[in-house]
């Protein structure tokens, strides 16, 4: 009778053991999947539990959490939506996260491992620590100088701090509140609908994720390109270009929309915005040359975060000689975001060394101790000091003598460069305006603020006048509100 009960025992005993293994495999192995999946309530319950941490502009929280009394309690709320949705993005408990509200969610929810007072705290009690903070780089009267220059016209401006990378202003128009988005139900779908179905697409943001023709704002990267490569030696010396040019291989010639351009120097081609001189530069300097170039730049990097993902700017690494000579007046297949020409403008302002651009300063806990703090760093030694010094310079007479006077600040050094970039078949598109610059007060030793402005529906009767027109004003109020006035 003992050996029975004996047997009995160790057999309740293995089904014991092999419960408390299934148990161990369930909750130690498997403990993600589960937790993933989609039929699993409880994380998007605890995840809306508690207020969602805030994002700092100058300060200030520019969003904040609404306790609905719902299953899901807190929704996101925001300050001044559509002037900061292409920086925060929106967290929605239908839709989702973008842009910085994506890119930080960590923190933002309180998952974050170095919120957590001790290591392996998070994992070992599965729980979340309060919702910690994200400081970003942009300045609120440089912001809304953007925004309200644009007017709501289809555009973009991008605003940088050359001597860091410290973004700005980060504007696209039209926008959007990004709080319709917020929760959940009928009219949180009907948003989401009727803004996708918005034909001028205000959930786009056009600085960062959008590129476009940079037209003959590029010029001054083929510029850059032919100082560095010794292809020009002295910006003041008569080119050898007629005019119109021919394109290599072809019979096709290439006009000019400016006066005197036959052979005009490399400084009076960017004043008065030559077509036929950049294009032959671009092609003296050769594929190879142009693209090791524009690499310099952040053309075709793939890569680029700040911290969200920017949209790659392209510059063709196969073409023929007619095609590059296109290429190199901004026009054929190259393209750049807002922010890319941004950082073209910034790295000549800052002596060629272009920084990388960063729109999170920090991020802390809910109490305000530093999570993390994002440091300024090279991106790219974009040019020689020299050349950026003589591009600096014939800049400057873009705005003091030549098709970018709309920029000009009494008192202020201003550099700049017009565009209209054509588009659409056969360039029937209505010309996009450009316009890059820099400013730098008359009591410092460097450059304030680096600017590119981009307006979508302007009217141009020729090249560059659109730039000058239209994004140039946009860009000097941009300026004036990142030197204080």
């Amino acid at each position: 009778m003992i050996r029975y009960i004996r047997r009995a025992a160790a057999l309740c005993l293995l089904l014991l053991v092999a419960l408390l293994l299934n148990a161990a495999r369930i909750q130690v192995f498997e403990a993600d999947s589960l937790d993933n999946n989609p039929a699993n309530r409880r994380l998007t319950i605890a995840r809306y539990h508690q207020p969602r941490g805030s994002i700092l502009v100058d300060g200030t929280s520019v969003t904040g959490s609404e306790n609905t009394g719902e299953q899901l309690a807190y929704e996101r709320t925001y300050k001044d939506g559509p002037l900061y949705a292409p920086v925060t993005g929106y967290a929605s408990q239908t839709y989702g996260t973008t842009l910085i509200e994506h890119a930080e969610d960590d923190i933002l929810s309180g998952t974050d491992p170095m919120l957590a007072p001790l290591p392996l705290w998070n994992e070992i009690t599965r729980g979340r620590q309060p919702g910690g903070n994200v400081v970003t780089t942009i300045k609120d009267t440089v912001q809304r100088a953007a925004y309200d220059g644009l007017g709501g016209r289809r555009g973009a401006v991008a605003a940088v701090e050359p001597s860091t990378g410290r973004i700005l202003a980060l504007v696209s128009s039209p926008s959007y509140d990004p709080g319709l988005l917020s929760g959940t139900g009928s009219s949180v779908t009907d948003a989401w609908r009727r803004l996708n179905a918005d034909r001028s697409q205000p959930m786009l943001n056009r600085a960062i994720r959008q590129t476009y023709p940079p037209g003959s704002t590029f010029k001054i990267v083929t510029a850059a390109a032919a100082l560095d490569a010794g292809v020009v030696t002295d910006p003041d010396a008569e080119t050898d270009t007629p005019s119109p040019y021919v394109l290599p291989g072809t019979t096709t010639t290439l006009p000019n929309e400016a006066q005197g351009c036959e052979n005009a120097s490399l400084a009076e081609a960017i004043r008065v915005s030559c077509n036929t001189v950049m294009a032959e530069l671009g092609v003296r300097v050769g594929l190879k040359g142009m693209v090791d170039a524009v690499r310099k730049f952040g053309f075709n990097d793939t890569g680029l975060k700040i911290p969200s993902g920017v949209a790659k700017s392209n510059f063709d690494t196969r073409m023929s000689d007619d095609q590059l000579a296109l290429s190199s007046i901004g026009q054929f297949d190259t393209t750049a975001t807002p922010l890319q020409m941004a950082m073209v403008a910034s790295a000549v302002a800052n002596g060629g060394d272009l920084k990388y651009p960063y729109l999170v300063e920090r991020t802390t806990t809910r109490g305000g101790s530093t999570v993390h703090r994002e440091g300024t760093r090279t991106y790219h030694r974009a040019m020689d000091s020299p050349t950026a010094s003589r591009l600096r310079r014939m800049m400057v007479d873009v705005v003091e003598q030549g098709t970018g006077s709309n920029a000009a600040i009494d008192g202020v050094t201003v550099g700049g460069k017009t565009g209209t970039a054509q588009h659409g078949i056969d360039n029937t598109g209505r010309p996009y305006a450009w316009f890059i610059s820099w400013a730098q007060a008359p009591d410092s030793g460097q450059p304030a603020v680096a600017v590119a402005v981009v307006v979508e529906d302007a009217a141009a009767d020729r090249a560059d006048i659109s730039g000058g027109g239209n994004a140039a004003p946009i860009a000097r109020s941009v300026m004036r509100a990142a030197l204080g006035g």
